[in-house]
Protein backbone atom coordinates (compact mmCIF):
# COMPACT_ATOMS: atom_id res chain seq x y z
CA UNK A 1 0.00 0.00 0.00
CA UNK A 2 1.88 3.55 -0.92
CA UNK A 3 1.34 6.59 1.30
CA UNK A 4 0.93 9.97 -0.20
CA UNK A 5 1.41 13.61 -0.17
CA UNK A 6 1.77 16.11 -2.44
CA UNK A 7 4.95 18.29 -3.06
CA UNK A 8 4.97 21.88 -4.78
CA UNK A 9 7.57 24.53 -4.71
CA UNK A 10 6.56 27.71 -5.47
CA UNK A 11 6.70 29.60 -8.92
CA UNK A 12 8.74 31.88 -7.32
CA UNK A 13 11.05 29.94 -5.20
CA UNK A 14 14.42 31.13 -4.51
CA UNK A 15 16.22 28.63 -6.13
CA UNK A 16 14.40 29.26 -9.23
CA UNK A 17 16.60 32.38 -10.04
CA UNK A 18 19.81 30.37 -10.10
CA UNK A 19 18.65 27.00 -11.11
CA UNK A 20 18.34 27.64 -14.30
CA UNK A 21 17.93 31.30 -15.31
CA UNK A 22 15.69 30.83 -18.36
CA UNK A 23 14.92 28.01 -17.45
CA UNK A 24 14.05 26.97 -13.77
CA UNK A 25 14.03 23.42 -12.78
CA UNK A 26 13.57 22.84 -8.84
CA UNK A 27 17.18 21.00 -7.50
CA UNK A 28 17.29 17.75 -7.05
CA UNK A 29 18.61 18.09 -3.44
CA UNK A 30 15.41 20.24 -2.64
CA UNK A 31 13.29 17.34 -3.88
CA UNK A 32 15.56 15.05 -1.54
CA UNK A 33 14.66 16.96 1.41
CA UNK A 34 11.26 17.11 1.06
CA UNK A 35 10.77 13.51 0.76
CA UNK A 36 13.23 12.93 3.70
CA UNK A 37 11.00 15.28 5.67
CA UNK A 38 7.94 13.85 4.70
CA UNK A 39 8.80 10.01 4.75
CA UNK A 40 10.91 9.94 8.19
CA UNK A 41 8.70 12.45 10.00
CA UNK A 42 10.38 12.00 13.92
CA UNK A 43 12.37 8.75 12.64
CA UNK A 44 15.64 10.09 12.90
CA UNK A 45 18.76 9.63 10.67
CA UNK A 46 18.20 9.60 6.98
CA UNK A 47 20.32 7.24 4.99
CA UNK A 48 19.33 7.46 0.85
CA UNK A 49 20.14 4.06 -0.65
CA UNK A 50 19.33 5.13 -4.50
CA UNK A 51 17.74 7.80 -6.57
CA UNK A 52 16.96 8.65 -9.92
CA UNK A 53 15.88 11.25 -11.37
CA UNK A 54 14.15 11.10 -14.35
CA UNK A 55 12.36 13.82 -15.61
CA UNK A 56 12.67 17.90 -14.73
CA UNK A 57 10.70 19.42 -12.36
CA UNK A 58 9.79 22.91 -12.64
CA UNK A 59 8.37 25.30 -10.10
CA UNK A 60 5.01 25.36 -9.47
CA UNK A 61 4.37 21.93 -10.66
CA UNK A 62 2.37 19.61 -8.54
CA UNK A 63 3.64 16.09 -7.31
CA UNK A 64 2.27 12.84 -5.84
CA UNK A 65 5.45 11.62 -3.36
CA UNK A 66 4.37 7.76 -2.74
CA UNK A 67 6.34 5.52 -0.68
CA UNK A 68 5.72 2.44 0.92
CA UNK A 69 7.52 0.11 3.06
CA UNK A 70 9.63 -2.78 2.19
CA UNK A 71 11.47 -4.11 5.07
CA UNK A 72 12.57 -2.62 8.52
CA UNK A 73 13.38 0.64 8.02
CA UNK A 74 13.61 0.80 4.07
CA UNK A 75 11.30 2.54 2.22
CA UNK A 76 10.86 2.83 -1.90
CA UNK A 77 9.34 6.10 -3.22
CA UNK A 78 8.34 7.59 -6.39
CA UNK A 79 7.33 11.62 -7.40
CA UNK A 80 5.15 11.74 -9.79
CA UNK A 81 3.21 14.65 -11.42
CA UNK A 82 0.36 15.23 -10.63
CA UNK A 83 -2.43 15.07 -13.59
CA UNK A 84 -0.39 13.06 -16.39
CA UNK A 85 1.08 10.85 -13.74
CA UNK A 86 4.78 11.36 -15.21
CA UNK A 87 7.78 9.44 -12.97
CA UNK A 88 9.87 12.03 -12.13
CA UNK A 89 12.28 11.06 -9.51
CA UNK A 90 12.22 7.23 -7.95
CA UNK A 91 14.84 5.49 -5.17
CA UNK A 92 15.08 3.89 -2.24
CA UNK A 93 15.91 5.40 1.63
CA UNK A 94 15.78 4.35 5.13
CA UNK A 95 15.13 6.20 8.08
CA UNK A 96 16.76 5.72 11.62
CA UNK A 97 13.94 3.61 12.69
CA UNK A 98 11.95 0.20 11.81
CA UNK A 99 8.44 1.12 11.44
CA UNK A 100 6.10 -0.25 13.72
Amino acid sequence: MWLTQELQFPGDHPTAAGHFPGNPVVPGALLLDAVMAAIAGERGAVTIRATKFLQPVRPGERLELRWQPVGGALFRFECRRAGDDTLAMSGTLETGAATP
